[in-house]
């Protein structure tokens, strides 16, 4: 098939190339045009594990192209998804002007039968908004089709190349006909491509991501308690997790989730539940009590050392909101350096891909360091805010020895709290006892 993909972010970017990896002839378009000439030259402007090599593949085999006009991408394609942004208002509902503008554009342009996919994460109606905003200018017929997307960062290759399930909300029967087509190679294994009404499918996705935001933050809030009553929460996480009810994943206590997908969606619906005259009162714990944890570790720095923190150094491993991912939007490490700073303390990060974006938001206000080694010289203390991977087995000897203290913050839980009494590390964690050496 040939397709358009409109907005080059984390989810076009990677909807694009993986539709291309499977022989459709794909264009992606974006309004930037130093971006679109990078990614001519080969050069993928995100970090996402394994879509280099996709992204590479099909550039050289003809079937993924770039460009910043609209008109020429879209004249040959059947299927259009926007995958544009849709940022949080100042009253937390979606802005919708960049999808709403792009469907203005379409009207003028089309000039023969489109499917128009809605790929953004939007509100419920938006599907019949964009169908009003081409339907201004369109003389031709054309579908407009909610298609949400659930990928995680850090596995959004392998979450479309083998998805759990796809969503598809369209009450056209030539629309959902090549929905299907396009999806079949995707769903081989059997994982059904579910079909409903436009608006079902918009909320599907705002309800599965504010369902698995609560499931964090319940185990946050558990993890919490933990601590008062001297329970060991990954003891109980455990336990919870065995139920198949419930399930393991997204049980993980720490210090809030982040990122472009839960924060704004769960604040999305919020919104649009009070547009309704509804009143989400679970959605609307799950914000609070998620702000609340973002900082939940600076407070235990400060309460070990007494409140002042002021010429304190302190190595933070981890900037992104979660490992495999360059994404820092509404990264916990972002609030914790904001805190610390502003205490008069100073803070040596090191992230293996983040860096460059906290550089350009941060700018000096923090220093960066080579390596996690090379952040935690002359640190009083160590601060953990990514789970990485290379975090999971330093070399305990080496760290020691760089970090005099031995003293580590660790909001994500990384090491085992007999491991850190071996390695004579004086240990604060989430919802677990403190190890003392």
């Amino acid at each position: 098939m040939n397709i358009a993909v409109v907005g080059t972010g984390y989810v076009g970017l990677v909807t694009g190339t993986c539709f291309a990896e499977t022989g459709n002839h794909v264009i992606c378009v974006d309004i930037d045009k130093e971006k679109v000439q990078k990614m001519k030259d080969g050069k993928v402007p995100i970090y996402e594990p394994h879509l280099d090599v996709l992204f590479e593949r099909n550039i050289r085999q003809g079937r993924l192209h770039f460009t910043t006009d609209l008109k020429s991408a879209i004249d040959k394609a059947e299927i259009i998804f926007l995958a544009l942004p849709t940022p949080p208002g100042e009253d937390g509902s979606a802005d919708l002007k960049y999808v709403i503008g792009v469907a203005d554009e379409l009207g003028k342009i089309i000039t023969d039968y489109k499917v128009i996919v809605d790929k953004s994460t939007v509100p419920v109606g938006t599907a019949e908004k964009v169908r009003e905003a081409v339907a201004r200018h369109a003389k031709v017929d054309f579908d407009v089709v909610s298609n949400p997307e659930f990928l995680r960062e850090g596995y959004a290759v392998d979450d479309f190349m083998k998805p759990d399930r796809v969503v598809v909300g369209t009450s056209s029967a030539r629309a959902r006909k090549l929905m299907e087509d396009l999806y079949k190679p995707y769903v081989r294994q059997g994982n059904p491509i579910l079909f409903m009404d436009e608006r079902s499918a918009e909320l599907t996705k705002y309800a599965a991501n504010a369902f698995l935001a609560t499931k964090i933050t319940f185990m946050n809030e558990i993890a919490n308690f933990c601590e008062r009553v001297g329970a060991d929460v990954d003891k109980v996480r455990i336990g919870v997790g065995s139920d198949s009810r419930i399930g393991k994943r997204f049980l993980f206590p720490g210090i809030g989730y982040g990122g472009s997908c839960f924060p704004k969606d769960v604040q999305a619906l919020a919104k649009s539940g009070k547009d309704a005259g509804y009143e989400f009162d679970i959605i609307r714990s799950v914000m609070e009590v998620n702000e609340r944890q973002k900082t939940v570790l600076v407070e235990k720095v400060r309460k070990h050392f007494k409140g002042n923190l002021k010429g304190k150094r302190f190595a933070l491993w981890g900037l992104a909101f979660k490992p495999d991912t360059d994404d820092i939007r509404e990264a916990p490490a972002l609030y914790m350096i904001d805190e610390l700073v502003k205490a008069g303390a100073h803070v040596a990060a090191f992230d293996p891909e983040g860096m460059e974006n906290v550089r350009r938001l941060k700018g000096d206000n923090i220093s960066y360091a080579k390596d996690e080694y090379d952040a935690v010289k002359d640190a009083d203390a160590l601060i953990i805010a990514t789970e990485w991977a290379e975090f999971r087995t330093p070399d305990f000897k080496r760290l020691a020895e760089a970090l005099p203290s031995r003293l580590i913050f660790d909001g994500r839980n990384v090491y085992d709290l007999d491991l850190m009494q071996e390695q004579g590390f004086h240990y604060i964690s989430i919802g677990r006892p403190t190890v003392n050496p």
